[in-house]
């Protein structure tokens, strides 16, 4: 199969070093996916739960080799670090194997427009004046997930696509919801101030091509849970692709397309 080929992608989140990690569906994105740019918009690599406890199966290597290779073919790679990568902000400016660590930047798009690219966990008043919770909110996250990955078991045992507990409940609790509005005005207010016509962040793990104070806001979303990354096109067309759902109507397609099994010779069916 013939990657599909854009000018630009974006991807954000992916938490490698971390079981939730969606490593496998990424890199299937990865291999059907090619860019002439691609930005890697933070959270990558997550140190926190690293530092805490090694935790890195070759699937994690894969993708960072996939990666290395999409640069050695031609892509130029951005890296620009987020809060759970951090430590890369002490190597701005550097080269690692073609990719390059970038605090923040201006994409321009084909058709002209400027877009200020940045993790956005500089705009999330928790990480920057109480990190100890942010660390706390860190750990109930991981608790979710493991607790929303046995759900899914039992989810996939009964033919059910993937439900996502923390997803739903940033879209149902009435402070969750208000977290995401402020900082998607902030981001907006931050391009508008450097001149940006839009913003392309992460961080929150909520993706949507939108706008925000008459500025285009971003969110490429996550590879824990989402599976989603923003493409531009060769026209300069921003678009959202959600991996998961395009995994599911594959797998859909499949059980329509596979053969009914017959009931065996001698069978007595029910009238």
């Amino acid at each position: 199969m013939h990657a599909k080929h854009f000018r630009t992608l974006f991807i954000s989140d992916i938490h490698l070093g971390t079981r939730g990690c969606q490593a496998e569906s990424l890199l299937d994105f990865l291999r059907e996916h090619d860019a002439e740019k691609i930005y890697l918009v933070g959270d990558i690599v997550d140190g926190w739960r690293l530092r805490r406890n090694w935790y890195w199966p070759q699937v994690h290597n894969d993708v960072v080799q996939k990666l290395l290779r999409k640069s050695r073919k031609g892509s130029e790679i951005i890296y620009v670090p987020g809060n759970h990568d951090e430590f890369l902000r002490s190597y701005l400016g550097s080269h690692f194997g073609g990719v390059e660590v970038r605090d923040r930047d201006i994409h321009e798009t084909a058709d002209g427009r400027k877009l200020l690219i940045i993790h956005g966990d500089q705009f999330d008043v928790v990480v920057r004046n109480a990190k100890y919770l942010a660390h706390l909110g860190d750990w109930a996250y991981v608790f979710a997930l493991s607790a929303n990955t046995k759900f899914n078991r039992i989810r996939r045992f009964l033919g059910l696509p993937y439900w996502s507990l923390s997803k739903w409940a940033k879209l149902k609790v009435k402070d969750a919801v208000s977290f995401i509005g402020e900082f998607e005005k902030a981001l907006a207010r931050a391009a508008r101030n450097c001149g940006a016509d839009g913003v392309v962040c992460g961080h929150i793990h909520h993706a949507v091509i939108g706008e925000r104070e008459q500025i285009q806001y971003i969110n490429t979303g996550d590879w824990v849970e989402s599976c989603t990354a923003i493409v531009e096109t060769h026209t300069g067309e921003l678009q959202l692709i959600d991996w998961a759902e395009i995994a599911r109507g594959r797998l859909a397609e499949l059980r329509k397309s596979a053969p009914q099994s017959k009931p065996a010779s001698g069978s007595i069916e029910a009238a």
